[in-house]
């Protein structure tokens, strides 16, 4: 072979190496898009954790991920045991047990008759399968038969739950006691849940939204929704969006407070599956698709004047539909 034919090898093997790398960045730039506009979160999932992320104090946050199923259904146990007027022992002990039974998706099987987001038995006197298949029903009566424990709020979570379940592992709820805690923060506490992921594409019916506020929190008297038809405006981007508020009885002390808190978590949590774009509450905002499904500080009460319309005032909680 000629010292002339040596050099070509070597060209065809740069000009595959610089192939390579200019298909490897463009995947990277790709990923790089995708993530960033679908809020920097890529696959939609949820967080939770037991501190606000602007918490004072330096506090040791915890957290727990979950995808928008599991977040949902979490966000409906708490809000039942807090419209239920329940402490946080109540709801710690129902999250954990609901991570057990069914990992917090509501399974239309299980062992023999057992459904739902606790494994409920028709033939045990729980409901029937489409009441023990609604999320709302199936927390409500949970947590009937838990206040029917005497001291259940002083026993440990295991026992406090198996004395509801009769469960055939009654050690298994123990270990989610961590977990269910940061959960419950997140819900009804000085936490939050956070969601990422794309913002949604098809209408939400504020109707929808509504009714199941209702269905949780209406024999509170804690808060009130204005009847009017829900009003329509725009929102980032161009958006045209349909919202729904809800307001705190100014003499509601912190039952109202907590309430409040647990509608503004539901909201976040409930957002892919209800088209949920942008939810305010406490001088914070949410807004799906974006800034990787944090919350963010909004800067104004929601007055008059204020640099952006869809700040909630004090006590009020705003939650806005994809029109």
């Amino acid at each position: 072979m000629s010292q002339s034919d040596l050099p070509r090898p070597r060209r065809r093997r740069r000009l595959r190496t610089a192939a390579g790398l200019c298909v490897l960045l463009a995947l990277v730039g790709y990923l790089v898009v995708r993530f960033d506009s679908m809020g920097g979160g890529g696959a939609p999932h949820c967080t939770a954790s037991d501190l606000a992320e602007d918490a004072p104090g330096g506090e040791s946050r915890r957290t727990y991920d979950m995808t928008p199923e599991q977040a949902a259904n979490a966000a409906t146990i708490a809000a039942v045991g807090v419209a239920k007027g329940l402490p946080d022992r109540a709801v710690t002990i129902a999250l954990a047990t609901a991570m057990q039974e069914s990992a917090l998706r509501n399974l239309n099987h299980g062992d023999r008759d057992s459904l739902g987001l606790f494994q409920q038995r028709p033939s045990q006197g729980w409901g029937t399968p489409e009441q023990i298949r609604d999320p709302v029903y199936s927390a409500g009566i949970f947590y009937d038969r838990l206040v029917k424990v005497k001291g259940y709020s002083r026993l440990p979570l295991t026992e406090a739950a198996q004395k509801v379940q009769l469960s055939g592992y009654p050690q298994a709820y123990a270990k989610h006691e961590p977990d269910a805690t940061v959960l419950t923060a997140a819900f009804a506490g000085a936490g939050e849940v956070t969601c990422g992921g794309p913002a949604p594409t098809d209408p939400g019916d504020p109707e929808k939204v509504r009714a199941e506020l209702s269905r949780i929190f209406a024999k509170t008297g804690l808060h009130s929704s204005p009847a009017e038809p829900a009003r329509t405006a725009g929102g980032p981007g161009g958006i045209e969006e349909r919202e729904i508020s809800v307001v705190e009885k100014q003499d509601g002390g912190e039952p109202a407070l907590r309430g409040s808190r647990a509608m503004a978590g539901w909201a976040v949590a409930n957002a892919r599956g209800m088209n949920i774009v942008r939810v305010s509450y406490d001088r914070r905002g949410w807004i799906a698709g974006q800034k990787k499904g944090r919350w963010q500080d909004t800067g104004g009460s929601g007055k008059s004047g204020d640099t952006d319309p869809h700040n909630a005032t004090p006590g009020e909680i705003r939650i806005f539909v994809k029109r």
